[in-house]
């Protein structure tokens, strides 16, 4: 069977991202999906973006992935997000090498930043359903000693982190307070999302096949 038949036979889920985090989310909630980066120049977009909030930036960047994503694989139903780290009014980008990574941390020790996360649900170029929410993560005054061994126990794994730590890992013994939804910090407002689901694409969720 070729892929235009596949297409025809089986509606497709997909998460426009190569986060693993994101993607264990959508398991642990049992939706059947696949997976697809989605290549878009974010810096790019944020450059030349002209809207006021960064919830409204995070929005267009998710927009964007999910428009990308349906172009590329023909995908029935996409979800795409997006998150920005602003601290002091600036939107920080990953980390290029374990030298930023230390520095990031340096930056963000004892200090209260923002995590700004954006999701889209998409349908063949439609835009179905988006969502918009900002956290606030306080962090401890961190020794040299802390950021080592944060660095040492996380490795490379903290490039894919635009803060240079993982909620989920070893960088929550970081954090002195958060304020916001948990799911949408670690990049997905899973809640919400499910509960757009439901609605618009009930046939991914657990159990759907039998009804």
């Amino acid at each position: 069977m070729d892929k235009m038949a596949q297409n025809t036979s089986r509606q497709r889920l997909v998460l426009a991202s190569q986060s693993p985090v994101r993607a264990q989310l959508l398991r642990n909630a049992g939706l059947d999906f696949e997976t697809c980066p989605a290549h878009v120049d974010e810096a790019a977009l944020i450059a030349a973006s002209s809207d006021p909030t960064f919830e409204q930036i995070a929005l267009c960047l998710a927009k964007a992935k999910a428009m990308a994503v349906i172009e590329a694989a023909g995908a029935d139903v996409v979800i795409a997000a997006d998150q920005l780290l602003v601290c002091d009014g600036v939107v920080l980008h990953k980390p290029v090498d374990l030298d930023a990574a230390r520095a990031r941390l340096e930056l963000l020790s004892g200090r209260t930043h923002e995590l700004v996360t954006a999701c889209v649900l998409a349908r063949a170029g439609t835009v179905l359903w988006t969502h918009s929410e900002t956290s606030r993560l306080t962090m401890h005054a961190l020794s040299d000693a802390e950021i080592d061994e944060t660095l040492a126990l996380e490795g490379q794994a903290v490039l894919q982190s635009v803060g240079a730590y993982r909620l989920e890992g070893p960088g929550i013994a970081l954090i002195a307070a958060l304020e916001g939804d948990y799911f949408a910090m670690l990049g997905l407002p899973l809640v919400p999302l499910l509960a757009a689901i439901r609605r618009h694409a009930a046939q991914f969720l657990p159990g759907a096949g039998s009804k």
